[in-house]
């Protein structure tokens, strides 16, 4: 698998460009009124423009209805629809058919018996995204800048991509990537100066830490694989 670094809760096209001129895979925008990082239909339908065809655009919602996700889907035309309520299974399967879209699910975790729940969306989602469980007094389910214990993900191998996310930002990125065994990964307030505004240097820095772990993994992998070969043929 590629690996993937997604930018999301962008609102300018500033910091759109920021993060697409530091390679970033995926730019996610967030139509969830109470976050901070909210971008209206107007707004989001002119940086979907800028992105097509240089990045991958995710619509963030939860529990969007149909009016809601397909007024999404008309002007604003994302390559995935990010699902980060409480959507079923059967909810995730039937927004794909009605959309035509890939879907992204997000599951909230904070220890190892959650992951059970990641799995029941295998096969239905396109992509999962382990994130942390939001505080219980949290008003939004994410970009709330906590972490899980990273290392509960290093046994995770669903058939489906998956992108870590929850508190990383460039300082803790590559420490993620090397515990979790993570080949894609999510940011969101760790690249912000302030909550919803994003920065152009920290977009930068956190890309090319986690490009630079991803290598190191990549490479340890190869080496693990060559001793294994080494060993067998002895």
């Amino acid at each position: 698998m590629h690996s993937t670094v997604k930018i999301c809760g962008l609102s300018t096209a500033a910091t759109l460009e920021a993060a697409i001129g530091a390679g970033a895979d995926m730019v996610g925008l967030v139509f969830f009124a109470k976050s901070p990082r909210f971008v209206t239909l107007d707004r989001a339908e002119e940086l979907a423009a800028r992105a097509r065809g240089r990045a991958r655009i995710v619509a963030l919602s939860v529990d969007a209805d149909d009016e809601a996700l397909a007024a999404i889907v008309a002007r604003v035309s994302p390559d995935i629809l990010q699902l980060h309520g409480r959507e079923t299974p059967d909810r995730v399967a039937a927004i794909k058919q009605t959309f035509g879209r890939e879907v992204m699910k997000a599951i909230g975790v904070s220890e190892a018996g959650d992951f059970a729940q990641a799995r029941d969306f295998t096969g239905v989602a396109d992509w999962l995204l382990i994130d942390a469980k939001p505080p219980k007094d949290a008003t939004r389910p994410g970009g709330n800048g906590r972490a899980f214990d990273w290392r509960l993900a290093r046994d995770f191998a669903p058939s489906t991509p998956w992108l870590l996310s929850g508190g990383l930002d460039a300082a803790n990125v590559g420490e993620a990537i090397a515990l979790s065994g993570a080949e894609g990964v999510d940011v969101s307030s760790g690249v912000e100066r302030a909550p919803g505004v994003k920065d152009e240097a920290q977009i930068a820095a956190f890309a090319a830490a986690a490009r630079a772990a991803f290598a190191r993994a990549q490479d340890g992998r190869k080496t693990q694989e060559a001793t294994r070969a080494a060993r067998s043929s002895a």
